[in-house]
């Protein structure tokens, strides 16, 4: 069975055609970094408008580059949520439109559950049970999965997101957007200067908090010479501090569980410091760690069309209703 899969939920567009025993077969994806880029982040009206404009021709291309039709299609999957309400309804109400007007069923899908299962289009996926480490721009997270929609949440970011911390740094720091790879690159530069609190690690639980984390850097900031070297320094201490920060989470959820598998996914996954932290954890407790390939580490379409095509074939699908969540615990998914 081939699934189409659609993004919509944020500042991409993305769409990725999966099949059921050949795997992914092809995915496109449009950023929309230098729209937003002017304003110094996202705009969601330009966002919605932008997805409007590049959605259809996107699944065209998609198809026909795939050398396939809309009659091989067994199903449409959909981003539904968490995001941009009127990003979400965009993907929502084509998906909807194509699948009544193709005759097929369609599903809507958990954008986290969607990055969770991204390391599931590699060659070497990770089996259940494992521990997922979920950081993006708008949610960290720590979870026990168990199978496709047997989420148990362990932990998570009681204000700013990991990635939303790195962008609101940038900011401070006078970078461009998008903040987060550029306050990366610069921290490259950076020396030891600097030394940041690592946010509750002091105290026992799972959940994280990089507000403080955030006001840090502005103080830091405000105190030293302005130069670029100490940009950099800050920079790099800050990254350090969210990575040695994830790191502690991460040991402390496989010793909570027991579980000697971590997955880490979501666009700051890409993060090489992060990756090399975590990875370095992971080697030292025994562990296999799973990360996505970089360009699935971003808003994508082929991970919606992975999610969207396991529960396909378990028989879940949605009704003709147009659904759009821009708020959806990840534990309240049904079982697949």
């Amino acid at each position: 069975m081939y699934v189409l899969g659609i993004e919509t939920s944020c500042d991409e567009t993305g769409v990725g055609i999966y099949h059921a025993q050949k795997g992914l077969i092809h995915h496109l994806l449009h950023s929309q970094i230098d729209m937003h880029s002017e304003y110094g982040g996202v705009v969601p009206e330009l966002a919605s408008r932008d997805h409007i404009r590049k959605l259809v021709p996107l699944i065209r291309q998609a198809l026909q580059e795939s050398q396939l039709t809309h009659q091989d299609l067994g199903g449409i999957a959909y981003t539904a949520g968490p995001g941009l309400m009127g990003a979400l309804l965009v993907g929502a109400a084509t998906a909807q439109s194509l699948a009544w007007t193709w005759q097929i069923p369609a599903l809507a899908v958990h954008h986290m559950e969607g990055h969770l299962l991204a390391p599931m289009l590699e060659e070497n996926p990770p089996a259940f049970p494992f521990v997922a480490l979920l950081i993006s721009g708008g949610h960290t997270l720590l979870v026990k999965v168990d199978g496709i929609g047997q989420y148990s949440l362990l932990g998570e970011s009681l204000d700013d997101a990991a990635g939303e911390a790195f962008d609101k740094t940038a900011k401070l720091l006078g970078l461009g957007y998008p903040g987060g790879p550029k306050l990366s690159a610069l921290a490259e530069q950076g020396q030891p200067v600097f030394k940041f609190p690592r946010p509750m690690t002091d105290r026992p639980g799972l959940d994280f908090s990089f507000s403080g984390l955030k006001t840090f850097a502005l103080n830091t900031i405000n105190a030293s010479d302005g130069s670029l070297q100490s940009k950099a320094d800050i920079a790099c201490a800050f990254q350090d501090a969210v990575a040695d920060t994830l790191t502690i989470k991460c040991k402390r959820a496989l010793e909570q569980t027991g579980l000697k598998r971590l997955v880490v996914a979501g666009g700051v996954s890409a993060n090489r410091q992060i990756r090399a932290s975590l990875t370095a954890m992971a080697n030292k407790a025994n562990a296999d760690i799973y990360f996505p390939r970089p360009e699935f580490c971003t808003d994508n379409g082929a991970m919606i069309a992975y999610a969207g095509c396991q529960r396909l074939m378990a028989g879940q699908h949605e009704s003709l209703a147009v659904s759009a969540y821009p708020r959806w615990p990840i534990d309240s998914l049904p079982r697949c």
